[in-house]
């Protein structure tokens, strides 16, 4: 490949891809609506707004892949004004991209649009891949199906497209773990709530060797979960991490706390407790090799590097 543009790249997800892609291809191109930050070596930051079409869309003709990443943040209380700002940031730079790639001279080649795994339905029992998959309900699962649709509804005949049902992406520098990190190591790293919760997860390298495969492999479209193997629960994670970090006491949050802990820091207990349960067919049936398939080693490998 020679260019790939990250839309809303400048988290944790899009530095993961960057740091993994930047010695692969030719040129990166971050799509940020912060301050473009300067650009270092083959990495180009680029402003546009995620709402209207503007001088970044010249960045979009000739691209080999554009992954979209954008999208409010939903580690925020859900109040009106955030489930507005939820949705419609991720509809709405859905909505330009698909513009965007219409009026290219010569589109790019996929077209890979972030979704999320909890679009299935809270479940302790059936695991959950994308052709038995059961579809749940409520706000987050409401927003995922609108996103999707919104995604696959963008006439774009000569990109191929695919919507990442991603979950958990453990990673030393950002998302989920650091935070949870934090916890176990001032004691209260028991179980969260009923702790029978399943938690499907993948490590910040293979969540990039997937991206990476994917755009590599022509016969993967439509939906697919980037998850790893095998979920585990809530209870095991913690006490892996209580393991590795040989921190003796895990105090365990019951619901009750977590609700009043979620209500101060302005954030849902949905985060923590809805039990996602998804497994990755698609992406082994079609021969992807995962690296870290094993929840110890991943978090031994994530804490100790």
């Amino acid at each position: 490949m020679k260019k790939i543009v990250i839309a809303g790249g400048s988290g944790f997800l899009g530095e993961t891809l960057t740091s993994y892609f930047k010695s692969k291809v030719e040129q990166i191109v971050i799509l940020t609506r912060g301050t473009p930050r300067t650009d270092t070596n083959n990495v180009q930051f680029v402003y546009w707004d995620a709402e209207n079409l503007g001088d970044w869309t010249k960045e979009i003709n000739n691209a080999d892949a554009i992954i979209n990443l954008t999208g409010k943040s939903v580690d925020c209380s859900y109040t009106k004004k955030n489930k507005a700002l939820i949705l419609n940031s991720r509809i709405t730079s859905t909505k330009v991209l698909g513009e965007a790639i219409k009026a290219c001279e010569n589109s790019p080649k996929i077209w890979l649009n972030s979704s999320t795994a909890t679009i299935y339905r809270h479940s302790l029992d059936k695991k959950m891949d994308e052709s038995h998959g059961e579809i749940g309900n409520g706000f987050s699962v409401d927003v995922a199906k609108s996103w999707e649709k919104t995604f696959f509804n963008q006439h774009t005949p000569n990109t191929r497209k695919v919507a990442l049902r991603t979950s958990i992406v453990l990673g030393k520098k950002g998302g989920a773990l650091p935070p949870i990190l934090n916890l176990v190591k001032i004691g209260i790293g028991g179980k969260q709530g009923k702790g029978n919760q399943k938690i499907s997860w993948i490590h910040e390298i293979d969540f990039a060797r997937s991206i990476e495969y994917i755009i590599n492999t022509p016969q993967i479209n439509g939906t697919i979960n980037i998850v790893s193997p095998e979920p585990t629960t809530n209870t095991i994670f913690m006490k892996t991490l209580r393991k590795i970090t040989r921190t003796p006491i895990g105090i365990p949050l019951p619901t009750s706390i977590l609700k009043f802990g979620a209500k101060i820091i302005k954030t849902e207990t949905e985060l923590i407790l809805k039990s996602r349960n998804v497994i990755p067919s698609k992406l082994k049936n079609s021969g992807f090799q995962f690296h870290f398939y094993d929840l110890d080693m991943t978090l031994s490998h994530l804490i100790s590097k």
